[in-house]
Order: structure tokens, then C-alpha cells, then sequence
């Protein structure tokens, strides 16, 4: 499995990264093998103002729908509109292709609040 190490992440199974008062998210390469192949990516949340853990969205796999819980509180700026047509991108390329939101992050304290790569790792393999 991969996990970068620019990268932060949540115990929820998103990734973070981080650019300038930017996030771009999505969730990790663990995350959607566990789900399985993705039909459906729902995010109504453009433009708002979402509170970190709070849900911003939704992924619907064959067998199961999980909840995207939000990793910073913030506004969300920009949604990955490919994932409309190709919501596979998040399987083939969880870390590139597959991200799924943009945000204009408003508490910069909360980023250290994550968990870097080997925490991580280390969660998912307990």
C-alpha cells in the first residue's frame, strides 16, 4: 500500500495536503481498496463552510456507502469534477487523480492535529 510522506492524514481515511492556506483532500489508497470499486462520488458541499469531522460527503463503492468526514474546518473552493464521469479515479490514482476536494483552510493549528505517514501506518495495521 502506498502512503506518502507529504502527506498528513485522519484516522477517518482522508488525506491531506497542504499548499500555502489550501488543502486539497481525498481519501487514502487503504480506504478505497477497502471499499472496493467506487461507482459514486457525492459532494454537495461546494462553497460552504464545513467544521473539521463534520461529513462534507459521500462515496458509494458496489456494496457499501461510506461518509467523507471533513480533516480542517474551512471553505470548500473547489470539487474534483472529474470524478463525475470517471469516479474509478479515485481507485487508479487515490493520491493524484483521485482527489476530491479543495479548501481554503480557516484553523492552520488543526493540521497538527493529524497523523503523518507512519502514525498512519501504524493505525491501520493495528
Amino acid at each position: 500500500m502506498n502512503f506518502p510522506e507529504n502527506l498528513k492524514y485522519t484516522k477517518d481515511h482522508e488525506w491531506v495536503s497542504v499548499e500555502g492556506n489550501v488543502a486539497t483532500i481525498g481519501i487514502t489508497d487503504f480506504a478505497q481498496k477497502e471499499l472496493g470499486d467506487i461507482v459514486y462520488v457525492d459532494i454537495p458541499s461546494k462553497g460552504k463552510t464545513v467544521a473539521k469531522d463534520e461529513v462534507f460527503g459521500t462515496v458509494e463503492a458496489v456494496k457499501t456507502v461510506s461518509d467523507l468526514f471533513m480533516p480542517l474546518s474551512g471553505e470548500v473552493i473547489e470539487l474534483n469534477a472529474d470524478l463525475d464521469a470517471a469516479p474509478e479515479n479515485v481507485n487508479n490514482d487515490a493520491y493524484g487523480s483521485g482527489w476530491m476536494i479543495k479548501v481554503n483552510f480557516s484553523n492552520a493549528a488543526e493540521i497538527d492535529e493529524l497523523l503523518d505517514a507512519a502514525a498512519y501506518k501504524q493505525l491501520i495495521n493495528a
